[in-house]
């Protein structure tokens, strides 16, 4: 059973390139943290994308970054700012600033993208509740690939 149903919130959908599972997204969000302590830097999690949201203000009002982990929606992380930017090369970009903790959702097939889209609230899956969370990865991975997840 779900711990948590999505608001009406406006997200953004986005693929977590590299990652071959949940836990690499967590053991990389883990590291960046250590690594910004260590550093003496604001501890706050982000990722850089080319393109600057229009619908900042939907997005910044409840709104979260879900991450497609192998064809699957697997996790989202809340929306804390939008902060544009030029980086150095003078192409504009922004940082899109992301709260600490990764949260496992409900898995959902979705199909490679390039870049990344917005995601309704009523479209988004819902957190995962502690027993749900307890399936082993690879169990879980065979149980979304036959659609049972």
């Amino acid at each position: 059973m779900s711990i948590y149903v999505w608001s009406m919130s406006l997200n953004i959908l986005k693929l977590c390139v590299g990652a071959e599972s949940l836990d690499d997204l967590q053991i990389w969000s883990e590291q960046r943290l250590a690594q910004m302590v260590a550093s003496k830097v604001e501890v706050q999690l982000f990722h850089t994308t080319r393109m600057v949201p229009k619908r900042i203000d939907e997005l910044l009002n409840g709104g979260s970054l879900f991450w497609v982990i192998k064809g699957q929606i697997q996790a989202r992380q809340k929306l804390v700012d939008i902060r544009p930017f030029v980086d150095s090369e003078g192409i504009r970009r922004c940082k899109l600033m992301l709260g600490n903790e990764v949260i496992p959702t409900q898995w959902h097939p979705k199909r490679a993208f390039q870049g990344w889209r917005y995601l309704k609230g009523e479209e988004a899956p819902n957190d995962l509740g502690q027993d749900e969370t307890a399936l082993p990865v690879q169990l879980r991975s065979d149980l979304a690939e036959l659609g049972l997840l």
